[in-house]
C-alpha cells in the first residue's frame, strides 16, 4: 500500500474512533493553556488537571503569575514532575510576557519558543489549540505511532513532524494531533501492545517493524533512569 493511501485509511479510522477529540488539558485561555502544557512535560494530563485549579485560582493571568514568588508556585505544583524547574519557568515566562508582549501570549511560534520552559512542541500545541493555527506537534505517542505505521522512520522527532506534515493534509493537522494521542492511549500503548488487536497496527505495521520493536524490548536496560 502506498504511503498516501495508508494515511487516508488511518485518518478514516481515527475519525471513526475519535470524531471530536477534546483538548485534554483544562484551561481558560491561551495563557492558562500555555501554563498547562509546560506542566505536562514528563507528567500526565490527569495530574496537571488536578494541579491547575489551585494554581489558576491564585494566578490566571501573566501579571498575576509574574508577581508570585517561585517558591509559592512550586508549592502549588509540587506533585508534578520537575516541579522546581517548572515553577521557575512559569514565573519567568509570565514576566517575559509582561515585559515583551504587553502581558499577552504572542500568536507567533518563534516568539513562543523564546519563553522559559517552552520548546517547539509546547509552542506548537499553543499555536494549534489556542489560536487554531495549523501545526503538527509531536509527542511520544505520535512519534511512536507514525513509526509503527510506517509513515516515518523514527530517526528523530523533527523527522516525524516533517513526515506527518507531508503525508497528512494541512487542514487536518490540529485534529489529527489530538486523535493520534487518544488513539495511542486507547489502542496503541508503548507497553503491552497487541498488534493483532490494534485497529491500525494490525494491517499497517510491517513484520519487520514488529520484530525490531520486540528486539528493542528484549534488550536489557542500561544506565540509570532519568
Amino acid at each position: 500500500m502506498q504511503r498516501a493511501q495508508k494515511a487516508e485509511r488511518i485518518q478514516a479510522i481515527l475519525a471513526a474512533h475519535f470524531p471530536q477529540p477534546p483538548i485534554p488539558l483544562q484551561h481558560q485561555d491561551a495563557f492558562t493553556l500555555l501554563c498547562a502544557v509546560v506542566l505536562s512535560a514528563q507528567c500526565t494530563d490527569e495530574r496537571v488537571n488536578l494541579v491547575t485549579p489551585a494554581l489558576f485560582a491564585r494566578a490566571a493571568t501573566p501579571q498575576q503569575m509574574a508577581a508570585l514568588p517561585v517558591a509559592e508556585v512550586h508549592g502549588l505544583i509540587r506533585s508534578c514532575g520537575l516541579a522546581p524547574q517548572k515553577a521557575k519557568a512559569l514565573v519567568g515566562l509570565a514576566q517575559q510576557l509582561c515585559g515583551e508582549h504587553g502581558g499577552a501570549v504572542p500568536r507567533d511560534l518563534a516568539a513562543l519558543e523564546t519563553l522559559p520552559g517552552v520548546g517547539h512542541k509546547t509552542a506548537s500545541v499553543v499555536m494549534a489549540q489556542a489560536f487554531g493555527e495549523p501545526t503538527f506537534p509531536v509527542d511520544t505517542h505520535i512519534h511512536r505511532l507514525l513509526w509503527r505505521w510506517g509513515l516515518s522512520d523514527g530517526s528523530s522527532v523533527e523527522r516525524t513532524e516533517r513526515d506527518g506534515k507531508r503525508v497528512f493534509p494541512r487542514e487536518r493537522w490540529n485534529t489529527l494531533h489530538l486523535q493520534i494521542i487518544y488513539f495511542g492511549r486507547a489502542f496503541c500503548p508503548a507497553l503491552g501492545h497487541v498488534v493483532a488487536q490494534c485497529p491500525v497496527c494490525s494491517w499497517a505495521m510491517s513484520t519487520a517493524r514488529q520484530r525490531l520493536e520486540a528486539q528493542r524490548r528484549a534488550r536489557p536496560a542500561t544506565g540509570k533512569r532519568s
